[in-house]
């Protein structure tokens, strides 16, 4: 027991990292970018749509504090997880839903998760969040790091 990575793609990555950044054991996030077909990619290069890159928060947590389960929770709670490549009125690849597991463990709790959201009748529609070994972590560009908190923006309207 110690200190885990999660990473999630949910949206816009300001709005996923405020979600997680004010929890109880989560030590620190980062957004970036995960799971496209360009090494070191830009901001305007995931923008543009051509690296199938999602915009993700990678977060450090202890889980001595708080479980991967209560991760996933704040995960689903923060955005629609049954819109393919859309969040709101962000839409792209860089915005799907996605969770990026780190070992096997999290993907059989993330696979377990979905399909009891998916069948507990909550949506009407199915999840479409995909469920990934997770690749190398690009950090995105410093201006993005926390951004929300750097505007003085205390409430996301998504959560």
């Amino acid at each position: 027991m110690g200190n885990e990575k999660a990473a999630f793609g949910a949206g816009c990555f300001w709005h996923v990292e405020e979600a997680f950044r004010n929890i109880h054991g989560v030590i620190s996030t980062a957004v970036g970018y995960m799971g496209g077909k360009t090494r070191k990619p830009s901001y305007e290069d995931v923008c543009a749509g051509n690296t199938y890159h999602a915009e993700v928060v990678q977060i450090e947590y202890d889980e001595k504090k708080v479980s991967y389960e209560e991760l996933l929770d704040v995960f689903w709670r923060i955005h629609n997880p049954t819109t393919p490549n859309r969040q709101g009125l962000d839409v792209g690849t860089q915005y799907r839903s996605v969770i990026f597991y780190f070992d096997e463990k999290q993907r059989e709790t993330a696979i377990k998760s979905k399909e009891s959201l998916d069948k507990s009748g909550k949506f009407r529609k199915k999840i479409v969040t995909e469920i990934v070994k997770a690749p190398e972590f690009y950090r995105a560009e410093e201006y993005h790091q926390k951004y929300l908190e750097k505007k003085g923006i205390k409430r996301c309207g998504i959560f």
